[in-house]
């Protein structure tokens, strides 16, 4: 056999096996280092997936992480000791609650049995001191079983089907009326708030003023040039979309209070500042605060109104936020400056005030143009 020369030479490779990447036991034959030939028996002993003990502690640590989770989160964003999504003051949230609590009666009844099962069956058929190599019980079917959690859960689901349909007309409907004791208020959509607008043409941002105890109707908007919002004031209904083209109505009747109002649905950067508020007011206050806005349409009240909920959603005076600072900034003064960036936007600025009328610039301009000197808040 011919010899190798010095130079071609190397010392033998070291061969590591790792037993963890090695799920199932097996025989290998490896080339030592020391030896010719060695069997080695890799079954990896410590793996989490043979470790009965590691998987029962780990399984009881992640469902209890799980709840604790949960439950706070819940209790953190829900009313009713974290249970319905809010207080009902008006007869749709009534019916609302009414459905929803029907229907986590059944699933949680359903929740409890499966997971009740599933947990007992764990523990009936644990392996034990059941060698590892030994099947266990053979379990086979049960044509009775089988018939009952097939027909049960059409049973629920039928359950379930009527008493929503039972509930819907008085969620969607209006209750009857006179015309004197309904108002209809126009709810748009816009990145990143909620623009009012009442019958008279008044205007308020963020924060709709309606009479205690009447019927108020309203038309949730969206259009083209904005993307998808969702109207949801908790305690007075349900969700609805304001979607580009599509006029949604809904409707409450509510006692007097304040109710927070959010966007449910996902719509920019600034998402989680599109909230607003509802204020149901003695019918008197409410005539007084439209009339006053209709004959201040163009003043610094709905000014700030605009400054604090359309534009300080993005900008600061001071300092850098979303968007640049504006302290004094000429651009504030200017009213045909400022109605061009409104109603076509910026580089990453939307146009966020694409639909407003003159006077609703005025009253901007009304408001902004004092900082154009202060520089600050």
């Amino acid at each position: 056999m011919p010899q190798l020369a010095a130079e071609d030479e190397g010392a033998p490779h070291l061969v590591e096996v790792d037993a963890g990447m090695l799920l199932n036991p097996v025989h290998e034959d490896l080339e030592g280092v020391t030896d010719g030939v060695r069997q080695f028996d890799l079954t990896p002993h410590f793996h989490a997936l043979y470790d009965a003990s590691r998987v029962r502690r780990t399984a009881i640590v992640t469902l209890a992480t799980t709840v604790v989770a949960l439950a706070a989160t819940t209790v953190a964003y829900a009313g009713n000791a974290g249970f319905l999504p809010g207080e009902a003051h008006s007869p749709n949230a009534h019916r609302i609650h009414d459905a929803f609590i029907f229907v986590s009666i059944f699933t949680g009844v359903i929740f409890l049995l499966v997971e009740g099962a599933l947990i007992a069956f764990i523990i009936k058929y644990r392996r034990g001191n059941r060698p590892r190599t030994a099947e266990g019980p053979q379990i086979h079917g049960s044509t009775r079983l089988e018939i009952i959690w097939t027909v049960v859960p059409v049973l629920i689901l039928a359950a379930i089907g009527s008493f929503v349909l039972y509930e819907l007309p008085g969620i969607a409907d209006a209750p009857k009326a006179a015309a004197a004791d309904q108002t209809r208020i126009t709810v748009e959509g816009h990145q990143f708030y909620w623009l009012f607008r009442y019958p008279n043409g008044a205007v308020s941002i963020d924060r709709m003023v309606a009479p205690a105890n009447e019927v108020v109707h309203e038309d949730v908007v969206g259009y083209d040039y904005d993307v998808n919002h969702s109207w949801w004031v908790p305690d007075l209904g349900g969700k609805y979309d304001a979607i580009p083209g599509i006029t949604n109505h809904t409707w409450f009747k509510a006692p007097v209070g304040s109710y927070v109002a959010r966007c449910a649905e996902l719509c920019g950067i600034q998402h989680a500042l599109m909230s607003g508020v509802v204020d149901v007011v003695p019918r008197a206050q409410y005539d007084s605060f439209i009339q006053k806005r209709e004959a201040n349409a163009t003043g610094a009240v709905l000014g700030k109104e605009e400054w604090t909920g359309v534009c300080q959603k993005c900008h600061r005076l001071d300092s850098a936020y979303i968007g640049p600072a504006l302290g004094g900034n000429p651009l504030l003064a200017d009213r045909k400056g400022i109605e061009t960036l409104l109603r076509n936007g910026g580089r990453r600025m939307p146009a966020v005030g694409k639909n407003w009328s003159g006077a609703q610039i005025d009253a901007l301009i009304a408001w902004t143009k004092q900082y154009v000197k202060s520089g600050s808040q």
